[in-house]
């Protein structure tokens, strides 16, 4: 199982902050047996965005991409407007289910804008930025995304 994790980040794509939750990830996709085969850290830029999710989804052949960062209500995060002009088809019960399970640790886990959805054999998922919502987004994930890429594959359900 192919993987690659994008961070959303102005501060962290400058250089002024630490990404903590693209190196959390990775680090959960690995111990979970994934090979993350490729990472970045990008500004809140729709286009930018959009086009490494397209670019990763089409040429780097993963199963799954992982974002963080950019679901807020800032006028700069734009990481659910730019996975929705990615994806082919969307995914809503995995982007519902993340804020419901992040809900459980704090009530402004509803303010995540993030969507999840499918473009061509890639799942894209968008997690928020901070490392206590990615800890609980792949608490959550991790036993859904075996089964997820089955039913992606066609091996049913």
């Amino acid at each position: 199982m192919k993987a690659a994790v994008l961070t959303v980040s102005d501060r962290c794509s400058q250089g002024l902050a630490d990404d903590r939750s693209g190196p959390q990830i990775e680090e959960r996709l690995r111990q979970a047996g994934w090979d993350v085969t490729v990472s970045l850290i990008v500004p809140d830029e729709e286009e930018l965005i959009e086009r490494t999710l397209m670019e990763w989804a089409d040429h780097r052949q993963v199963d799954l991409i992982l974002t963080t960062g950019g679901t807020g209500f800032s006028h700069r995060d734009v990481t659910p407007e730019a996975t929705l002009e990615a994806v082919d088809r969307r995914a809503p019960g995995i982007a519902e289910a993340l804020r419901a399970e992040g809900m459980k640790q704090t009530a402004t886990a509803c303010l995540s804008r993030g969507e999840a959805g499918l473009r061509g054999k890639t799942l894209i998922i968008n997690l928020p930025g901070s490392p206590k919502a990615v800890q609980v987004g792949m608490d959550f994930l991790l036993p859904i995304l075996p089964h997820a890429l089955e039913m992606m594959a066609g091996k049913g359900h």
